[in-house]
């Protein structure tokens, strides 16, 4: 291990969430994310006017009513969770006599990757290493957040050397601590749904491997808890527009398990998720849960993400430290 009187800093990053759950504040949070082109690659001269002139304004207020229903008094979960996180690594990190500084960022919205590495610059770090909470590497995610990084250091003379963790969709405590949540949760009778964020099936054909990724975390958990082909599914949610996305739909699946399959009690695990969000704790927990039920479906039951756990921590602890001894 390097020597531990090397002062580390340390960016945790996610998607990012609105200030607050109205329609304004939620339509700044989705005109920065939605031209992104790593999120939506269409020419700016066709997409900006549809998206400023249609779209925002049609789906803003109504996904402001769905973070309206998730919201809480700390305000966004996704944000109180990453703070958490962010609290509990800086203290596992303390405890192993490193002498780390943790920051926190969002790709869109706040708190700024800017104002994490400036921060970070401003207590003269020897080095930093920058941790997309994306187990699974897709271009649209971890790739954005590589973007902005670059883009913050575009305009830094002062830059220290950093390293980037590009994913851990296989990483043991990973699998260890999805692994250990399922087993504390689910009930022998459940299948079991694991459901990931989708991205477009044209992103798949231009070479992003996501969907790969997440097939060898599944795999792996499923080896690690020894289900047979017939206790578990693979599926893709949260697609949007009207091209084509990588299938099976969470949606459709859950429609349809029980005329197809039988299936009447299921649990759904989103391992794409560090943190729980609007993604799972509204779109997965509430509207899947209500398609199921409406459908034959006689229990339901959402399995959170790993958030501010004890095994989630260590886990990106280690993380860390196999960077530092690298």
């Amino acid at each position: 291990m390097k020597n531990k009187q090397q002062k580390i800093g340390i960016i945790l990053t996610n998607l990012g969430t609105p200030d607050t759950a109205t329609a304004s504040a939620v339509s700044r949070y989705l005109w920065q994310f939605l031209t992104d082109p790593r999120v939506v690659d269409l020419p700016r001269w066709k997409w900006f006017p549809l998206l400023k002139g249609v779209i925002l304004p049609r789906r803003s207020k109504k996904v402001a009513q769905k973070y309206q229903s998730i919201w809480t008094e700390q305000g966004s979960p996704l944000l109180e969770i990453s703070k958490q996180q962010q609290t509990k690594l800086q203290q596992y990190l303390i405890q192993q006599d490193i002498n780390a500084v943790v920051e926190l960022a969002m790709t869109y919205g706040n708190p700024s990757m800017e104002k994490a590495v400036q921060n970070l610059l401003d207590q003269q770090v020897d080095q930093l290493i920058v941790l997309p909470l994306f187990p699974q590497y897709s271009s649209s995610t971890t790739g954005a957040v590589l973007d902005a990084f670059a883009d913050v250091l575009k305009h830094k003379r002062n830059i220290p050397s950093f390293k980037f963790i590009h994913s851990y969709h296989l990483d043991e405590h990973y699998i260890n601590a999805l692994a250990n949540s399922i087993k504390e949760r689910m009930k022998s009778d459940e299948f079991l749904v694991f459901s990931f964020h989708g991205i477009p099936l044209r992103y798949e054909n231009n070479g992003d491997y996501y969907r790969e990724h997440c097939k060898q975390t599944v795999i792996a958990i499923v080896d690690k808890l020894g289900l047979t082909e017939n206790q578990w599914a693979l599926s893709f949610q949260s697609r949007f527009g009207k091209e084509e996305w990588i299938q099976p739909y969470t949606d459709v699946l859950i429609e349809t398990i029980n005329q197809q399959q039988a299936v009447q009690k299921i649990a759904v695990i989103c391992p794409g998720f560090a943190s729980d969000c609007l993604e799972t704790l509204e779109e997965i927990e509430v509207e899947n849960r209500e398609i199921f039920l409406n459908n034959g479906g006689i229990s339901f039951q959402y399995i959170p993400a790993l958030n501010d756990s004890k095994d989630h921590i260590e886990m990106l602890g280690r993380l860390i430290l196999s960077q530092l001894e690298s």
